[in-house]
């Protein structure tokens, strides 16, 4: 039970972060919690068909490939999980009446994308113990977070452009990018020292995701409600 608690405790921290970020106009309780379990359930159903099928059509086996590595890193990890978050949030939370402004992007994003962390994080650290709880405490789940946050701020600002398929699929390979990259130096870890690139790869995550917070804030419509 210690176990589990740890592995959701990060989770829980940043969505209460995200919720306190949302200052003008909060969303329903029930609403986002739907969106977490879908996160939670769904979007590892999708991913874990998703990575079985690929295995079966682009089997790669060789861990000391760096092509192969970042072939999986982008285009099968990445890829498919940022696309299994990316559908609930576009085809589910989206068209909502309570999406009613571009924050509310990042808000759904997150709360997606931290469903589908506590599922990964609670297998990981049961495996792991105390140590993987701790290190992925500071490393993944703040890590899918920004996958998130900066997938939402698109698709919060495609839900009120003319533009909405280009915005969306924007964040969606923002995401993708950077899963990828935080994903593939830690991949090739037979590199000496070049798992300091998945580090820059978050911490420049954190950043944008900070901006990209402060820049919906600042456009809600109900700042001045």
């Amino acid at each position: 039970m210690n176990l589990i608690l740890l592995a959701i405790a990060p989770v829980f921290l940043i969505i209460v972060y995200i919720y306190i970020k949302d200052k003008y106009e909060k969303e329903p309780k029930r609403l986002l919690l739907y969106n977490f379990l879908l996160g939670s359930i769904v979007s590892i159903i999708v991913t874990t068909i998703l990575y079985f099928l690929i295995n079966i059509f682009l089997p790669l086996t060789d861990h000391y490939s760096i092509s192969q590595q970042f072939i999986k890193a982008f285009f099968v990890v990445g890829l498919t999980e940022e696309f299994s978050k990316y559908i609930i949030v576009r085809y589910y939370a989206q068209p909502k009446s309570a999406f009613n402004e571009p924050f509310d992007g990042i808000v759904y994003s997150v709360m997606v994308s931290m469903g589908f962390a506590a599922t990964e994080n609670i297998s990981y650290v049961i495996q792991g113990g105390y140590q993987t709880a701790l290190i992925r405490a500071f490393t993944a789940v703040p890590a899918h977070a920004t996958f998130a946050i900066l997938m939402g701020y698109y698709m919060g600002k495609a839900k009120f452009s003319k533009n909405r398929i280009v915005l969306n699929l924007t964040g969606l390979l923002l995401a993708i990018i950077f899963h990828g990259a935080y994903d593939f130096f830690l991949f090739i870890d037979y590199v000496p020292g070049i798992w300091t690139g998945a580090f820059i790869s978050l911490i420049l995550g954190i950043l944008l995701s900070r901006n990209a917070i402060k820049k919906h804030q600042e456009r809600s419509r109900f700042k001045d409600s």
